[in-house]
């Protein structure tokens, strides 16, 4: 069930599509309700298929998915939906509140999750939250070496060579550039949720940065099987930090 308080309006100078993937129709109205009156443009989705169709058209910039719809699951419209727009920020909305849930949610690419019932503003946070990623990575360092390997932070992938690309999420991206920009330190748990995610850690668990880390990690890793050098070195009691060999790029040109 969503909750509403009195919701500030957000304030953009364009518009933000959002597509509301929920079958039950009571909590559907309710985040959609949320969304116009917060400014955003919402589009319903009662099912997966429909979810899916319109979550793949151009001007969609966020999707809030639940996990038990009817005509297909809400973690195979993530899985199909990385195939065609592996870069759309995708918040999950689940009653499923074990960690295995989430964890599958945040391996299949979702940004983030709020488990029911949430409140309107709880909601609203987390959209916020992740529609403001981008504006918040320093807008001049383009992209990172590591070994072989080019990560190009505009187009939010990772080249091993002419025929090898993995893609990076959102958060992923963001996460590696926030680390990037800042080589010199290690970064704690509680700061990536609050300049990464823009929310407090009493509105989220630190885990979700573990999470987030182990999947780049294996992201990060060379696929033809040569060692790779540590992107992210994890600093007991302190947090992680970019590890020695990962080299921050200004120009588009050195990426």
């Amino acid at each position: 069930m969503v909750t509403l308080e009195s919701i500030p309006r957000v304030h953009s100078t364009m518009a933000t599509r959002i597509v509301v993937v929920e079958d039950e129709p009571a909590i559907r109205r309710g985040v959609v309700d949320a969304l116009k009156t917060a400014g955003y443009l919402p589009v319903e989705a009662a099912d997966g298929a429909a979810g899916l169709e319109e979550a793949i058209r151009t001007g969609v910039d966020l999707v809030l998915l639940d996990l038990l719809l009817p005509k297909k699951d809400g973690f195979s419209v993530l899985r199909e939906l990385r195939k065609v727009r592996p870069t759309l920020p995708v918040i999950i909305l689940t009653a499923r509140g074990t960690e295995d849930d989430r964890v599958n949610g945040l391996k299949l690419g979702a940004d983030d999750y709020v488990v029911k019932p949430f409140s309107a503003r709880e909601l609203l946070a987390r959209v916020e939250a992740v529609m403001r990623r981008s504006a918040a990575r320093p807008a001049d360092l383009r992209g990172a070496r590591l070994g072989r390997g080019v990560i190009d932070f505009a187009r939010r992938e990772i080249r091993w060579g002419k025929d090898q690309r993995e893609e990076l999420s959102e958060t992923e991206t963001a996460v590696l550039t926030f680390l990037a920009a800042n080589k010199e330190r290690a970064i704690s748990r509680e700061e990536l949720l609050e300049r990464v995610w823009g929310i407090s850690q009493k509105e989220a668990e630190t885990r979700t940065i573990d999470m987030h880390i182990a999947r780049l990690r294996s992201k990060l890793r060379d696929p033809s099987g040569k060692p790779t050098p540590e992107a992210i070195v994890t600093v007991r009691s302190q947090g992680y930090m970019a590890g020695p060999e990962l080299t921050p790029l200004e120009t588009a040109e050195d990426a």
